[in-house]
């Protein structure tokens, strides 16, 4: 697959040097201990940060069969996490991502979609059903159609034929890539806040500086100007928006794109536990790893194919349907679109 790559770092992030310089699992583990023994010589213990450490090591040393039990057990706890998500309360360290309403059964439906762009078709009769608990990960090449699944999704673009039926307890969340949405000449905590000191959490009021620190903008951060902040930065402000609007179906355009290493960690833990269902485009195959419950997958020739797993179970079944060859990176085909 051309959009994912082994190698990918598991930082996911341009301000993290030390991430980048180990791609490796060995490599990625030895790294984490030695931060873990930097930060306890410094005596700068975070509890949070410690933990999502030691989360980081065990999910490296799981098996692979243990890593996908996990995944499917966070699908299947469901309820479990409506619950929770009622309960939890806002910390300094770590992002919630509140829940206003219920989901219920009925999701997304898509059925039969077909979507071309110019000659080329997109998306060949495509059908499958959201389940309201899972984290879809949606992967293929840059043009494969992944960005257009989401604005149809969103009623901004219509497929050519087929359906998306959206159900009626679903409230979207969209963060896309562009950021145009912010206001440059406002501050970090204007952006996120509105210039409230208390912010609406879902159904809970909160203390929206705490809120901001929680996306790692701490102190002076959040008076910095909103238009000279650096891309990973711009990000991290859309997602503290979007995220605390309450809705119960996220859908994340690249949202891992130029994280900060522990804002990455604190996304991750909060999608794990986020009692609704997030569909999230990334080329992250680490990230893709650890949280995704099924992946849809853009494989060329105008098919995408749903699949329930994560994605280093997805490549198996791909070398296991299509041969080892197909896992090797190659320019993609699609079908010629006809109306």
């Amino acid at each position: 697959m051309t959009a994912i790559s082994s190698t990918t770092s598991p930082a996911g992030s341009s301000n993290s040097t030390a991430a980048r310089a180990f791609p490796t699992r060995a490599n990625y583990t030895a790294w984490l201990s030695q931060k873990q023994k930097r930060l306890a010589q410094e005596g700068r213990e975070d509890v949070a940060h410690q933990r999502t450490l030691e989360r980081e090591k065990e999910w490296i040393a799981a098996s692979p069969k243990a890593r996908q039990a996990k995944s499917k057990a966070r699908y299947q706890r469901y309820e479990e996490l409506l619950k929770q998500a009622s309960e939890k309360q806002t910390q300094t360290a770590q992002i919630t991502i509140p829940v206003a309403e219920r989901l219920g059964q009925n999701v997304v439906d898509f059925e039969g979609l077909t979507k071309g762009f110019g000659e080329r078709l997109l998306i060949d009769d495509l059908t499958f059903k959201l389940p309201p608990g899972g984290i879809v990960g949606v992967i293929g090449p840059n043009g494969a159609g992944k960005t257009t699944l989401f604005r149809m999704i969103t009623k901004q673009e219509t497929p050519d034929r087929g359906t998306i039926t959206v159900g009626e307890s679903v409230h979207l969340g969209y963060v896309d890539q562009s950021r145009d949405s912010l206001d440059g000449k406002k501050s970090v905590w204007e952006e996120i806040s509105g210039g409230n000191e208390l912010i609406l959490l879902g159904k809970r009021e909160v203390n929206s500086r705490g809120y901001c620190s929680s996306f790692n903008f701490k102190g002076a951060d959040q008076q910095k100007k909103v238009g000279a902040l650096s891309g990973g930065e711009r990000n991290r402000v859309h997602l503290a928006k979007m995220l605390k609007s309450g809705a119960n179906v996220l859908l994340l355009d690249e949202p891992t794109n130029d994280l900060d290493v522990d804002t990455l960690r604190a996304l991750e833990e909060a999608l794990e536990d986020f009692a609704g269902c997030a569909v999230i485009i990334s080329h992250d195959r680490w990230f893709l790893d650890r949280i995704a419950t099924h992946i849809l997958a853009f494989e060329g020739d105008s098919h995408v194919e749903w699949f329930e797993g994560n994605f280093q179970d997805y490549e198996k079944d791909k070398m296991r349907r299509l041969g080892q060859d197909s896992i090797i990176p190659h320019r993609v085909k699609y079908k010629k679109l006809t109306r």
